[in-house]
């Protein structure tokens, strides 16, 4: 269990928040959520000791372990895969390592001796001898098979680094568990998994995610940092969301009425008061007044960006025609005689474990690179857009300011023209001109979001674009590609988004092409089908 006494934190002047008095309790998984910038990490930091809060005092129940998932994927590089999920019990390590270092003497004193019985009785009460067992469930539960389990972490891809990092995470069943944004980079199976292992785990759970469907699955109560203080409800994030936008409403009609109710009382009082027969009731209109109370609407830190892709025309009947496309990388075969065809007005989701495959594919399609084999055909009437999971190129080094930036990939030729369409993004005043290259990883794609609406295009080809973002800019990137009326090709691991905007499935993963119109979770519920039947 955690408890917050009194705490609050500034930064430069800035208050983030005060007087934050709650109790994290076991058995809960509580969703830490919250605008961009309004203290969420940092206020997991604090959490786990971290981070000294400026006011009060964080209070842990004696005796509990803490785990908290690593970000530094090159941290463990020189350990190898299941020493560095066992280091996720560091008390276990230390008893392991000395335990080792006595076993390998020659002869033992009896001070050795007598340490060694007390080493085994510790390691025993430690799980020590299932631990290296308990490390491969864990992996072999995100995806990390036991080919890796011996490989040093240098030898890992940063996807796999990052599994790797959430078992060490997960090992041991900590009793107080702080994970920030565990389901990046995750695919849908790890996700899956993860979700069941957070459901049965019987401890204190705090995690930040910009994942609305994992927060709906595993969060009893969600905690959210917003107008300057941090308030705690029970139920998950579409709870929460109801709960908020019903009270905001509530509190928008209560202010309504009492604006009414005052005008009527002013001018009862403006017509009366000089009246004297009614000189009494206009003195207790006037007590009515006084009485009035007209709740300020709190300002909230949360932001919206206007996401809205219009065609400059519709598409004719030809749309895209993929036929027999091969791609080696490397020395792995990564696409292998994909063909598919698609029609017009088709908002199509690419799924599947291998996110190479897909930006691949997308990179062909887009004539970034050249297939190995096969061929593909745009209809002479498409104009397409694209979204790559990696805009580096679009920003490293780059000198411009937005206004400039937005001005070389658009025909907008007025400074006030390129301001509305920047403001649009949240990029306001002096924010227009601050210099492309120092942009953090959400204003980046909100920057190439603003790029895609300019361009007028009919297809609209997305590459992982809630990498980075908040809640509140997937949400309305979400509700824009659901409303854009042309056709859209796209990745995500944002479960929520693929369910809510694709009418069709296709899986380019080599050895298990997939392609059909069906919704995301059909999808799911059908792959659990197969895989219980012994197919894939």
């Amino acid at each position: 269990m955690i408890s917050t006494v009194n705490v609050g934190l500034q930064y430069g002047g800035r208050e983030l928040f005060k007087n934050v008095d709650m109790t994290f309790s076991k058995g809960n998984c509580y969703g830490l959520i919250g605008a961009n910038g309004a203290g969420k990490s940092t206020f997991l930091k604090i959490l786990s000791g971290e981070i000294e809060p400026n006011k009060g005092e964080v209070i842990y129940t004696p005796g509990e372990r803490i785990s908290v998932l690593k970000q530094n994927h090159f941290e463990f590089n020189e350990y190898s895969v299941i020493r560095t999920v066992l280091m996720g019990n560091p008390d276990l390590c230390k008893i392991m390592d000395e335990r080792d270092d006595l076993y390998s003497k020659m002869e033992l004193t009896e001070e050795e001796g007598i340490r060694v019985c007390e080493i085994e009785d510790e390691f025993a009460e430690m799980g020590g001898y299932s631990a290296e067992s308990d490390a491969e469930i864990l992996l072999n539960g995100l995806g990390v098979t036991n080919e890796f389990h011996y490989l040093l972490m240098s030898e890992l891809t940063d996807a796999m680094k990052v599994k790797v990092l959430l078992a060490q995470a997960l090992f041991g069943n900590p009793q107080i568990l702080l994970m920030d944004e565990p389901t990046n980079h995750l695919d849908v199976d790890a996700i899956d998994w993860l979700e069941e292992f957070l459901i049965e785990l019987d401890s204190t759970v705090i995690v930040v995610s910009h994942d609305r469907h994992f927060l709906n699955k595993v969060c009893t109560h969600i905690v959210d940092i917003d107008f300057g203080k941090i308030a705690m409800y029970v139920g998950n994030y579409d709870f929460w969301y109801e709960y908020t936008q019903m009270a905001q409403r509530q509190l928008r009609e209560q202010n309504k009425k009492a604006e009414a109710k005052k005008k009527e009382l002013q001018e009862f009082i403006a017509r009366f008061s000089a009246n004297a027969s009614k000189s009494k009731q206009a003195t207790s209109r006037k007590k009515l007044l006084d009485s009035l109370v007209i709740e300020d609407m709190p300002v909230s830190s949360r932001r919206f960006p206007f996401v809205d892709f219009k065609p400059d025309r519709e598409v004719g009947n030809d749309l895209l025609t993929v036929s027999g496309i091969s791609k080696t990388i490397g020395e792995r075969k990564v696409l292998d005689n994909v063909s598919f065809t698609i029609k017009p007005r088709e908002k199509v989701a690419f799924v599947g474990t291998d996110s190479l495959a897909k930006t691949t594919l997308f990179k062909i399609i887009t004539g970034e690179i050249e297939p190995d084999e096969g061929e593909f055909k745009w209809g002479v009437t498409t104009s397409q857009s694209y979204f790559p999971s990696d805009n580096s190129e679009f920003f490293d080094g780059c000198e411009d300011s937005l206004i400039d930036w937005v001005r070389r990939y658009s025909n907008l030729v007025f400074e006030s023209d390129v301001r509305g369409w920047l403001g649009r993004m949240m990029f306001s005043g002096e924010e227009a001109t601050k210099k492309a290259k120092v942009l953090s990883g959400g204003e980046k794609v909100r920057c190439m979001l603003c790029k895609m609406m300019l361009s007028g295009a009919n297809v609209l080809i997305f590459d992982e674009p809630t990498n980075h973002l908040d809640l509140e800019s997937i949400a309305s990137l979400n509700n824009g590609i659901i409303k854009f009326p042309e056709t859209v090709l796209f990745t995500s691991h944002d479960h929520q988004f693929v369910q809510t905007i694709a009418n069709r499935i296709i899986d380019v993963t080599t050895g298990s092409f997939y392609d059909k119109e069906i919704t995301y979770d059909e999808y799911l519920e059908e792959m659990k089908e197969k895989q219980a039947n012994g197919g894939y």
